[in-house]
């Protein structure tokens, strides 16, 4: 049961968890109880979008794995390939299934079958990804449609409840993406050796040191999108304090990054992303 929920990638699932959720209660100002059960679907569909989308690329990754990361459970033979392929199948059938229940519940509000055309567009990224064109072996241009997904779920949770048009939600998801963007060229850093002959990364190409540099600056676009919401609102300015955790992990990732420490400011990078979220809900609640 470990190997299979490490398959599907656990802190992934729980962004998703979080992230959808958010997106609506963007819209509905905090009050979801009323749509529970729209938003419980599409939650579950995006996380076992994410989990099957994890699950294949830890099939394509298999080869490169065995060097980069052993312990996995593909290229630790806990799960043989061709379960992996069918238990990604299984996850993209549930998925769908719920985001079409999930479709069907919301069409009392407005363009509530943006929903479907996300999901169609997260598929054809997740797809170009990893078999054609196979942009994750493109280096930039795969780590921007990773990014692109993952900063679709806040928009994909708006509007399941018809809220595409709330600008709030365009600054939230600029701060995922810009985020998520950054640990994508990180990662490239710290498996540069393990990716050679796989795939041309920004590494590969810029180097070790601009690549990072040119991390720090996609985290300064991240905080610009974080700021924005307080300055142009809905929030008020003062509410900024709840993003303070945030902005001072990412403020404070460049001696890490100038010491070459890439598995350290991955994973700060991503507790920030969390660190954000959660001070884009709390002025909310107060």
């Amino acid at each position: 049961m470990v190997a299979w929920l490490e398959l599907m990638r656990p802190k992934n699932l729980v962004l998703g968890a979080i992230t959808v959720p958010l997106g609506a209660a963007f819209t509905l100002q905090g009050q979801i109880v009323d749509e529970m059960l729209i938003i419980s679907l599409q939650t579950i569909a995006v996380m076992l979008f994410i989990g099957a989308g994890n699950v294949m690329n830890d099939i394509k990754d298999f080869e490169i794995d065995k060097l980069a990361h052993p312990n996995r459970p593909l290229p630790s033979q806990q799960i043989s390939l061709i379960a992996a392929t069918k238990f990604s199948w299984i996850l993209w059938a549930l998925s769908i299934l719920c985001l079409v229940s999930g479709a069907y519940f919301s069409m009392d509000f407005d363009l509530w079958w943006t929903t479907i055309v996300i999901y169609a567009i997260a598929v054809v990224l997740m797809v170009s990804y990893d078999h054609g064109p196979k942009t994750k072996e493109m280096g930039l241009q795969g780590n921007i449609a990773i990014s692109l997904m993952v900063a679709a779920v806040i928009i994909y949770g708006a509007s399941s409840v018809g809220g595409l048009l709330n600008p709030l939600i365009w600054w939230v998801s600029g701060v995922v993406f810009f985020t998520n963007l950054a640990r994508e060229i990180i990662k490239d850093c710290q498996d540069i050796i393990a990716d050679e002959g796989q795939r041309t990364t920004l590494p590969m190409k810029i180097g070790l040191e601009k690549s990072r540099m040119a991390a720090y600056v996609v985290i300064m676009a991240a905080l610009v999108c974080l700021y924005m919401p307080y300055w142009r609102g809905p929030f008020e300015f003062g509410q900024l304090v709840f993003q303070t955790p945030a902005i001072l992990v990412l403020i404070t990732l460049n001696g890490p990054l100038f010491k070459g420490e890439d598995a350290l400011v991955s994973a700060r990078i991503r507790v920030a992303m969390l660190l954000g979220l959660i001070g884009f809900l709390l002025p909310m609640l107060v």
